[in-house]
């Protein structure tokens, strides 16, 4: 009886000594937790989500994730929604109008990209000295309405005096996926579009970047990561090593040139002319579009939404405090 209770003895001990060896090798990276990330749109305005997975950020964080482009805020939120993905990186403004609506698991901003719009006005003929007057009477493509591109677009052109509806010819019923082609192909005088596109039209010579929305409407958490309020409450640890990683690459952009970048983020870009993607980044770099940390700050979510405001789409005012968890980002900036 006493050899059988001290063989019962030994075999406890292999079996936790192996339980672990098992959760070291987890720890370690045998086992990743895969995170499937809808991304708005695919461009070089979102370079430090690329660097982190191309430089294996996320990976040392035991993490799988998946990239998908779902082109357009609204497309986005439903994948959201419908649990299709996991995490979606889009405008804040989503999250907003989703809560406006009653949602009872709201859409929680967690860890922040973009801190500036990211589209360029974009004209049909070359503009030797730009004045913004010169877009009273033109046709003026923009993006969808409601969208965060559009908001920050007729905040721009408000603060110069120009009145949307009354001063263009608006047009915003334009899929957001095929606006460089509508423009192409002979629609508008101007256009709102991002990079990599704005840089690939002005080298074809289909138009010519003459200013920066960016620039003009200030910082704002334009592009966020966001999860639903349930998701984040039950994966707590895998959003914080998804905000870590996030972290080590928006410090890794900061830290380096654009041609840098440029060669690390040029596999996420098809075909695309790698002189371009260089170009794109350093506008981007050089108006500081890019985030230096994940927090979101509440005086630029005031900005935003005076924004959402000026553009008639704000309900009533959703306080920072409701739709922003600061927690995950402020451990990783430490």
């Amino acid at each position: 009886m006493r050899k059988r209770g001290i063989t019962v003895l030994l075999l406890a001990v292999v079996l936790v000594a192996t339980a672990m060896l098992a959760g070291c090798g987890k720890e370690s990276g045998g086992d990743k937790v895969k995170i499937r990330v809808g991304e708005v749109t695919r461009s070089v305005f979102y370079a430090p989500e690329y660097v982190a997975v191309a430089k294996g950020f996320f990976e040392e964080e035991g993490l799988d994730v998946e990239l998908q482009t779902t082109f357009g805020g609204d497309k986005t939120m439903t994948a959201l929604l419908s649990n299709g993905i996991d995490i979606a990186l889009v405008g804040s403004e989503t999250s907003i109008y989703v809560y406006q609506q009653g949602a009872e698991d709201p859409v929680i901003n967690f860890a922040q990209l973009t801190q500036t719009d990211g589209t360029f006005l974009v004209s049909r003929e070359p503009v030797e000295k730009f004045d913004w007057n010169t877009l009273k009477g033109s046709t003026f493509l923009g993006q969808r309405k409601g969208g965060m591109p559009q908001m920050a677009g007729e905040f721009t052109l408000r603060k110069f005096g120009i009145d949307p509806q009354k001063d263009l010819k608006l047009i915003q019923n334009v899929e957001f996926a095929n606006i460089p082609a509508a423009f192409a192909s002979g629609t508008g005088d101007y256009v709102q579009l991002f990079e990599p596109q704005a840089s690939i039209f002005e080298k074809e010579g289909k138009g010519h970047v003459v200013a920066s929305f960016g620039a003009e409407s200030g910082h704002l958490p334009y592009t966020v990561f966001m999860a639903k309020e349930s998701y984040i409450k039950k994966n707590k640890k895998v959003v914080q090593s998804f905000t870590n990683a996030l972290q080590k690459a928006q410090q890794w952009v900061e830290e380096h040139d654009a041609k840098t970048i440029g060669e690390v983020v040029l596999p996420f870009f098809k075909d695309a002319d790698p002189a371009i993607i260089i170009s794109a980044i350093e506008r981007y770099k050089e108006q500081g579009s890019y985030a230096t940390d994940a927090i979101i700050d509440e005086e630029e979510w005031n900005n935003l939404l005076d924004v959402m405001t000026t553009a008639g789409e704000l309900k009533k005012k959703t306080e920072h405090s409701v739709l922003v968890n600061n927690t995950f980002a402020e451990k990783a900036a430490k």
